[in-house]
């Protein structure tokens, strides 16, 4: 039975430019074997991979990547859309992504969507009109439409930094993320187990930030606390925020003892509030914070907060997809990282 003939494309390139051809004469290896080097290094041994890896820098090759999607129907390229690019807290799991995939011969495009679902939808249809191999997306939140035609895209698609509650909307596809409600409950409890009474929340106006209010309050009432006052600010939320939103609570009710702020950075803007005021934290009134970022640790006091495994969330959101885009089983589609509180003095 005759073998069966592998099309590489020699795509078009400036005059001047060197060619995949250019490449393999350079390396004394097949055009087969250049394209095996650009797409799956692994299968190649490591001398021979040196070797066509050296011939690509004397000459100054870079790849045709379109020609190469079009015979492989894959453009070797995964989606992510974050709230912001601002906040450090997504950029772990945006770094950890990248490096994972990477590892696996794709690389990582990347969206910010602003917190607005509409430019979250606009950056889908982009990426998707770019024929991406995959979307990592944030959050479970996505308005029903989006979430159908990312069902009918037929590319994977791992949602991370959340888990669906009782009744709530199942992931798309595949999930790698944590309860942010069972985070605001933990944040309560622990404020509870160090004998504050009258707890209050800083955070910003949007989905994941409303979860952990929500158990946040549901903890405390679940404990007897009255109804815990909050001030959700429209992002982008700056550090120096925390101080006047605390002025505010403070009027609705002054004898606040402790406050739940839904990120570190709004944590450590609201030491430097207290601090301002001559306030002794946790003496006069406890700060807690949430992320576990190194201003946490680096604060006076340090800040207790919720530790979430950020880098991990995005290289196991990564091997998924990888796995998934080989033809095989990613075992379980849903994992859940947890999260952990990190008692510190500022409680």
């Amino acid at each position: 039975m005759p073998a069966t003939k592998i099309h590489i494309p020699e795509e078009t390139a400036p005059s001047g430019a060197a060619r995949m051809s250019d490449v393999a004469r350079e390396a004394g290896v097949s055009l087969v074997t250049v394209s095996r080097a650009i797409n799956t290094p692994g299968k190649l041994a490591p001398d021979t991979l040196a070797a066509v890896r050296a011939a690509i820098e004397r000459l100054g090759y870079v790849p045709n990547l379109m020609a190469g999607s079009l015979a492989s129907n894959r453009s070797r390229i995964v989606a992510a859309i974050v709230p912001t690019i601002s906040n450090l807290v997504f950029s772990e799991t945006i770094e950890a992504l990248a490096q994972t995939l990477a590892d696996g011969g794709y690389q990582l495009l990347l969206g910010q969507s602003a917190y607005r679902h509409n430019d979250e939808a606009a950056l889908v249809d982009t990426f998707l009109g770019r024929r991406v191999d995959g979307l990592v997306l944030t959050g479970l939140g996505q308005p029903s439409a989006l979430r159908l035609k990312l069902r009918r895209a037929g590319v994977p698609v791992v949602q991370t930094w959340d888990w669906p509650s009782a009744g709530g909307e199942a992931p798309v596809d595949m999930l790698v993320g944590f309860s942010n409600v069972d985070a605001g409950r933990a944040a309560a409890a622990h404020l509870f187990a160090r004998g504050y009474r009258s707890l209050a929340f800083i955070g910003a106006e949007e989905e994941r930030s409303r979860l952990r209010l929500a158990g946040f309050r549901a903890e405390a009432a679940a404990r007897g606390a009255d109804e815990v006052p909050a001030e959700l600010i429209r992002p982008p939320v700056q550090i120096d925020d925390a101080g006047a939103r605390l002025a505010q609570l403070l009027a609705r009710r002054p004898g606040i003892t402790a406050v739940f702020c839904n990120n570190d950075l709004l944590a450590a803007g609201l030491l430097f509030e207290c601090q301002q005021r001559g306030w002794a934290v946790p003496g006069r009134i406890a700060v807690m914070g949430f992320g576990d970022m190194p201003i946490a640790r680096a604060a006076s006091p340090r800040l207790s907060t919720v530790r979430i495994r950020r880098a991990e969330m995005g290289e196991r959101a990564g091997q998924m997809l990888l796995t998934r885009l080989a033809g095989e089983d990613p075992g379980a589609q849903f994992v859940d990282i947890g999260f952990e509180v990190i008692e510190r003095s500022s409680t």
